[in-house]
């Protein structure tokens, strides 16, 4: 019998959905007469994919039908909400209470919550197969932590400070790398970009609040994060790498879209009209090559945040150019045409993609 300890859970799914596409398929060549097993043979082919289902379920828990895999993207979706709701609660608790206790309470009860969340945390990955209420009180856990830090500086009256968004990091990828909780990770992530953006504003010789002024503060930061997987392979980790290079695309292009449509927010010593014209170039430039990226890595949502931006420089290029003098039906027309065009030119590329893909999938065959 294959093992299966070494992959992940998205991977076991897949094996799972692949056995129950085999099954119904041979099901309907039998049906058809195209296809006939004696019954020792159909037997040891249903034993062993049973003895493999039941595997996969133990070790991954995953789901077996469409119809737990329904349920299970339902449970994902409370599990979410309900930490979402318990983190408010704790919030709305401190501030509603918080003027009853004296300072050495105040500060007993800001150091324990995040521990006694912490070992929740812990206990409910022993006892939870699912992983669905450790995740939980992981998110109720990193609310608690920021609230640690915050509270604290405010009982003390300590400055302001970034570092603090470097603190909220550290937990939250420690979190997230334990109990392999995406959102987590996504929120480590935006605090490290908070963290270098305000330490880079602080060196140019800005106050680190106004660090969101300045897009420009995270262009570095987004290669960063989206080469980052290319180095450290993480397949342990399930969607961590896609995550990664996801937020990174999404913060960069932003960044480079208000640059490329307000010049005046740029460290640049030129003109403002060179600036966002640059930053043009570089939009559309950097949009594609994320698309042929996305083709080359076979990384459909990469090639969507590319195909997103590409759009969004282009029609607010159009926007620029033909708006205030152009009738709003012909502007919109060739807004269509321009779609049109894009079709073409996709469906030419999945054409390319799909004659390229025929001898490999000859080969496996």
């Amino acid at each position: 019998m294959d093992t299966h300890s070494s992959i992940n859970k998205t991977q076991a799914q897949a094996r799972v959905n692949q056995i129950r596409a085999f099954q119904a398929e041979q099901q309907l060549l039998s049906e058809q007469g195209i296809l006939q097993l004696d019954d020792n043979a159909s037997q040891q082919i249903q034993r062993y994919h049973q003895a493999v289902l039941q595997q996969l379920q133990q070790s991954q828990d995953i789901d077996l039908n469409a119809q737990a895999s329904h349920l299970s993207l339902g449970m994902q979706i409370v599990s979410f909400l309900g930490a979402v709701a318990l983190a408010a609660s704790l919030f709305f608790l401190f501030y509603q209470y918080w003027g009853y206790f004296d300072t050495p309470l105040q500060v007993g009860i800001l150091i324990s919550a995040p521990l006694l969340s912490l070992a929740l945390v812990s206990w409910l990955q022993r006892v939870d197969r699912t992983g669905y209420y450790a995740k939980l009180a992981a998110l109720v856990s990193f609310a608690a932590w920021v609230l640690n830090i915050v509270m604290l500086g405010s009982i003390f009256n300590l400055p302001a400070s970034p570092n603090a968004f470097a603190v909220f990091a550290l937990y939250a990828f420690m979190l997230a790398y334990t109990l392999r909780v995406r959102l987590l990770l996504a929120a480590g992530i935006l605090c490290c970009y908070l963290f270098i953006g305000a330490r880079f504003g602080s060196w140019m010789g800005n106050y680190w609040v106004s660090t969101g002024e300045y897009p420009e503060h995270f262009l570095l930061t987004s290669l960063l994060f989206f080469v980052l997987p290319l180095k450290f392979k993480q397949q342990r980790y399930e969607g961590f790498a896609a995550l990664y290079q996801i937020l990174a695309a999404v913060v960069f292009f932003i960044a480079v879209l208000i640059l490329a449509n307000w010049g005046s927010v740029s460290y640049l010593p030129w003109s403002h009209g060179v600036i966002e014209g640059l930053y043009q170039v570089l939009g559309f430039v950097c949009s594609a090559l994320l698309v042929l990226y996305g083709i080359r890595q076979q990384a459909a949502k990469l090639m969507l945040t590319g195909n997103v931006f590409f759009a969004l420089f282009l029609y607010t290029k159009f926007f620029d150019w033909w708006w205030h003098w152009l009738p709003k039906y012909l502007f919109f027309f060739l807004l269509g045409l321009t779609a049109i065009l894009a079709l073409l030119i996709f469906n030419r590329l999945r054409l390319v993609v799909q004659t390229a893909a025929k001898p490999d999938e000859v080969a496996n065959v």
